[in-house]
């Protein structure tokens, strides 16, 4: 197999942990690679992808690294030379754990491999915000860990929260079906009552605290929300049940849709098997073939790795 000329590494995400909406976003430790493996004239693409979404994404013209690898050059005023790109994808792709935020920071991450003076990641954040339109995925995805993240403008502003203990676990449960991001927007009310606005805020504050000082314990009930989950849920089968349910299970701290779903995120405490076959048997209760992972939060976020001397490699 070729050798790499550089590997950009980027997690999976799960945004809003439920009463964070387009706000709090977690990484996780679920992995897509890019191998960037020639350099060629520009506009010459080759796109090898094994894994999730190599039906959708072996054709340069639609596939969003490469869109954003062309708009990072672009931005800068630099050449955007032609690439053979090897992608790894175990990330699923259309479930809400930010397949498209792991695309551009990879995009993006390979430009700016190639400036004679790269920038840092948290550099590079503006403009993948811009290119993703809202921080909840994009932010945690290159900083890691669980991130608060605000939008003023164009303007962003963030915070880094503490990393949980290494025994609890982010068990996510993800159906055989699709939810449209468009869809996901659309089920979600025009206005809310003033006392479901105040009952979401709360719990958005509550998580955020209790996350800051470990109160773990407080996530069951910080983890709800009034703003979308109880719209969303009613998208795909089974998700109002696991809501409610998987929340009593022991073990479970708390239970959210992951992003806009229709994957479902449980953060547990000690053994996630209880966990994890509740979610997947309520799934197959409503006719849903499902699979889960079992994964801890990633620390790093989005990294570049490299692993060959350029000359080598070169077209």
């Amino acid at each position: 197999m070729m050798e790499p000329i550089f590997r950009v590494k980027v997690p999976a995400t799960s945004a809003n942990l439920g009463s964070g909406f387009d706000t709090m976003g977690l990484a996780l430790s679920l992995y897509n690679f890019y191998d960037v493996l020639a350099l060629d004239e520009p506009g010459a693409y080759k796109v090898e992808v094994y894994g999730e979404g190599a039906a959708e994404l072996e054709k340069a013209d639609v596939n969003l690294i490469i869109k954003s690898y062309e708009q990072a050059c672009s931005e800068w005023g630099m050449e955007s030379p032609g690439l053979t790109i090897r992608c790894l994808n175990a990330i699923p792709f259309y479930r809400g754990l930010g397949s498209s935020a792991s695309a551009i920071a990879g995009g993006v991450m390979i430009a700016n491999a190639l400036r004679e003076d790269p920038l840092s990641v948290e550099e590079l954040l503006p403009l993948m915000v811009r290119m993703e339109g809202h921080p909840d995925n994009i932010v945690p995805c290159c900083l890691g860990g669980m991130v608060v993240s605000c939008m003023n403008g164009t303007q962003l502003r963030y915070v880094r929260l503490p990393s949980p203990p290494k025994e609890i676990s982010a068990v996510v449960a993800v159906p055989e079906v699709h939810v449209s991001t468009k869809d996901a927007r659309q089920a979600l009310p025009a206005q809310i009552s003033h006392e479901d606005a105040v009952f979401s805020l709360n719990r958005a504050a509550l998580l955020a605290a209790s996350w800051a000082v470990g109160k773990w314990e407080n996530l069951t009930w910080a983890m709800d929300d009034r703003l979308h989950q109880p719209f969303r849920a009613k998208l795909f089968p089974g998700g109002e049940e696991i809501l409610e349910e998987v929340k009593k299970v022991r073990g479970c701290l708390g239970v959210a849709i992951s992003g806009s779903g229709p994957s479902m995120l449980a953060l547990t405490h000690g053994s996630p098997r209880e966990v994890a076959e509740a979610m997947c048997r309520l799934f197959t209760k409503n006719n849903l073939r499902s699979r889960f992972f079992v994964l801890s939060v990633d620390e790093d976020g989005a990294t570049i790795e490299k692993v060959a001397e350029e000359e080598e490699v070169v077209a």
